[in-house]
């Protein structure tokens, strides 16, 4: 059924910030993305830390005269890390998603010049879990909780969707004794295994550009250069995670993006392919890093595109496929499993 379901997605709907906190390059754009004001901002879903900190705060955003309660989408964007203003953008998101029925949040995390890793992943596990505690308070559905991100974001999103039953990585931020996992997760061009960066970039890195030097954004979340500590690299990569209660993921990667390679999301997909995980691989030739709304509505990027997937139930497979990506791409991923 879900395999059906996934043909079906590639076929019927294909008719229709960055990773280093500069200005995405070589991105055509597709017009400003529409954008809707919180319902509730700047909400505390954990204690501030430090004091004059933004990164335990997030934005609500929930959909006019919901009947019953409607399932909530997490967002974070990209900031290499380096930024605990994570909750920017989902304005953006919302004002796609709440006509189509959810609640969004817009999370914000610390930043790795407050805490090294895991304490991102720690803070957006206590936003999940405040969310499903106080899901009655904002007419939210605990069991359905979804999270996107992109780049940095990406990141967060894709390690929270496999970390939902692994104890070790919980943490005690927020509120606690609550479920932190999601039930379903989008990544965009997310960095999944640091120590191959380098070696998988479009163009050569000099000095500092390199994802190996002890300065880059991943060797300062881990506190380290990436290539003297393995075992902590290991610990930030989201294939390590990987189990069967893992929920679905949805991951887009632009082939031509000059600061997380292509290879990155890639490699994700394919270690969910291998443990028979329903997920599903969007890659776009022309697409770069950033304008992540552009993936979903810029022809220019979108041009060539194609999807693969893997099913979740028998392990089968959908071969790449030629396929144009939209937000009813996204939101119809969603739906079938949130809804």
């Amino acid at each position: 059924m879900r395999r059906t379901y996934l043909l079906i997605l590639s076929l019927i709907l294909g008719a229709g910030g960055s990773l280093t906190g500069q200005p995405a390059t070589g991105q055509p754009g597709a017009g400003a993305l529409p954008s809707v004001a919180p319902t509730h901002a700047d909400i505390e879903y954990a204690p501030a830390d430090p004091a004059s900190g933004k990164g335990h705060l997030l934005d609500l955003y929930l959909p006019a005269g919901a009947p019953r309660p409607v399932p909530v989408v997490l967002w974070t964007a990209g900031s290499a890390w380096m930024a605990d203003t994570g909750k920017r953008s989902g304005g953006a998101l919302a004002a796609q998603l709440n006509p189509a029925g959810y609640a969004v949040a817009g999370v914000s995390i610390r930043s790795s010049s407050q805490v090294k890793f895991p304490g991102q992943l720690h803070d957006i596990k206590a936003a999940v879990r405040w969310l499903r505690a106080n899901a009655a308070r904002y007419n939210l559905d605990p069991a359905h909780i979804g999270i996107v991100g992109d780049s940095s974001g990406g990141w967060t999103s894709a390690m929270t969707a496999v970390t939902g039953d692994a104890p070790e990585m919980e943490g005690s931020v927020g509120v606690t004794g609550v479920s932190s996992a999601v039930q379903a997760a989008v990544a965009f061009y997310p960095p999944t295994n640091f120590v191959t960066m380098d070696a998988w970039a479009v163009r050569p890195c000099t000095g500092t550009q390199c994802h190996d030097s002890e300065n880059s954004p991943e060797s300062r979340l881990v506190g380290c250069a990436i290539q003297t500590c393995p075992e902590k690299v290991k610990a930030a990569s989201p294939m390590t995670y990987i189990t069967p209660p893992d929920p679905p993921i949805l991951i887009l990667h632009g082939g031509s993006d000059p600061l997380v390679p292509h290879n990155q999301g890639e490699q994700f997909y394919m270690a969910l392919n291998k443990a028979c995980k329903e997920a599903i691989f969007l890659s776009l030739p022309k697409a770069g890093h950033g304008n992540w709304n552009g993936f979903l509505t810029d022809d220019a990027l979108r041009e060539a595109a194609t999807m693969r997937s893997t099913s979740g139930k028998d392990c089968s497979v959908v071969n790449p496929t030629p396929y144009q990506p939209t937000w009813r791409t996204v939101i119809e991923f969603l739906d079938r499993y949130l809804k």
